[in-house]
C-alpha cells in the first residue's frame, strides 16, 4: 500500500556527508515534500549548528527520535550502522544507510532481516548510481567487457573508520555488478593493498573477473595528489567513458557499413541531466516510500558491494602478510 500524508523525515550522523543528507531533507520540507524533524549527532554543537541552519530539532541520542519519524538517513560510523538501522526497523521507520551498508556480512543480513519482518523499506546509499552521467549513460550500457576504473583523491580532512575499499572503492564494485549483471557470479578476485598514511589500506588495487567474462580492474587511492572519479569500459560495438566528477559520459562505436574504419567512428558525448546525486538518491528513496515500490539500491544490492569489498580485503590481507607489512 502507497504511504499516505507527509513523511517525517530526520538524519543520524551529520558530518561531512551527513550535513548534506540534513540539508536536502530541509529543502524537501521546505517544498512540501517531507517534514523536517531533526538532526542527530553524539557532537552536540555540531549538531546544534547543522539544526540552527535547517531550522529543525537537535538531538545527541538517535534513540530519542524513535517514535517521532518516519524516514531517517543514517550517515554514522560504519560499526554502528547494524545497531541503528535495526532499531528503526523493527519500529516499522525506513531506513536510507550510507554505504557500507554494514561492517560485516552477518549485520548486513541482520539488517536486510529487519526490514522484511517490519515492512520498512532499507535502501543503501550507493551514490554513484544517481551520478547524472552514470544516469545518462545506463540505458546504452549492452554487455560491459572489460573495465578499467580509477578513484583517486588526496587524504581527506575527515575521520576513518574503514580502509579505503569501503570507504571509496565500494562504490566502483557496486557500479561494476549492477553494469555487468547483478546475479554474475564474481569467479575470481586479485587484489592488492598497503597502508601509507593511516593504519588502515589507503591504495589498493583489484581484478574482479566474471563467470561470463568480464573483467575490471579497479585501482582506488585516497593519498593522492589529485582527484579523479574515472570509469572506461568495453562492450560489443562501442566503448564508454564515464567521468564522475565532471559529470560527462560518452560512448564510441563505428558503423558496421563504413567504406573505411576510421570514418566510421562516432563519439556520442551523452546529453547530462545536471542534478545533486544526493537529492536523487533521496528522492528516489522518498518516492519508493510514497509508492511501495522497491528502492532502486536494496539491502540485498548493499550486502552484495559488501561481499565482493570482503573477498578483496582478504586477498590484500593474504598479499600484506607474504611481503609482511
Amino acid at each position: 500500500m502507497a504511504y499516505i500524508g507527509k513523511l517525517r523525515a530526520a538524519a543520524i550522523g551529520v558530518g561531512s556527508l551527513g550535513r548534506h543528507h540534513a540539508r536536502n531533507y530541509a529543502e524537501l520540507a521546505g517544498e512540501g515534500r517531507v517534514e523536517m524533524i531533526g538532526v542527530c549527532d553524539t557532537n552536540a554543537e555540531t549538531a546544534a549548528e547543522i539544526a540552527t541552519a535547517n531550522n529543525c530539532a537537535s538531538f545527541t541520542d538517535w534513540r530519542e527520535l524513535l517514535g517521532r519519524v518516519d524516514i531517517v538517513s543514517i550517515a554514522t560510523p560504519t560499526e554502528t550502522h547494524c545497531e541503528i538501522a535495526c532499531e528503526f526497523l523493527n519500529s516499522g521507520v525506513n531506513v536510507l544507510v550510507e554505504k557500507p551498508i554494514a561492517l560485516t556480512l552477518e549485520e548486513a543480513d541482520r539488517m536486510i532481516a529487519a526490514s522484511k519482518a517490519s515492512g520498512a523499506k532499507l535502501m543503501v546509499g550507493q551514490l554513484e548510481r544517481f551520478n547524472p552521467a552514470m544516469a545518462a549513460l545506463r540505458p546504452h550500457v549492452t554487455k560491459p567487457l572489460y573495465f578499467e576504473i580509477h578513484r583517486i583523491s588526496p587524504f581527506p580532512n575527515r575521520s576513518l573508520d574503514v580502509d579505503v575499499v569501503l570507504d571509496v572503492m565500494i562504490h566502483d564494485l557496486d557500479a561494476i555488478q549492477w553494469l555487468v549483471g547483478e546475479e554474475t557470479e564474481v569467479s575470481e578476485i586479485r587484489a592488492v593493498g598497503i597502508p601509507v598514511i593511516s593504519d588502515k589500506v589507503d591504495a589498493a588495487n583489484a581484478r574482479i573477473e566474471f563467470a561470463n567474462g568480464a573483467v575490471a580492474n579497479i585501482t582506488a587511492s585516497r593519498v593522492g595528489t589529485e582527484k579523479l572519479r574515472k570509469t572506461r569500459f568495453y562492450q560489443t560495438g562501442s566503448y564508454v567513458v564515464l567521468d564522475y566528477g565532471t559529470k560527462f559520459a560518452s560512448v564510441t562505436s563505428l558503423d558496421p557499413e563504413a567504406s573505411h574504419p576510421l570514418l566510421g567512428i562516432s563519439i556520442n558525448r551523452l546529453q547530462i541531466e545536471d542534478v545533486e546525486p544526493l537529492r536523487a538518491e533521496i528522492t528516489a528513496f522518498i518516492e519508493s516510500i510514497e509508492q511501495d515500490k522497491t528502492p532502486p539500491v536494496t539491502g540485498e544490492d548493499g550486502r552484495r558491494a559488501l561481499k565482493l569489498a570482503v573477498g578483496v580485503l582478504e586477498k590484500i590481507d593474504a598479499h600484506r602478510n607474504m611481503l609482511n607489512v
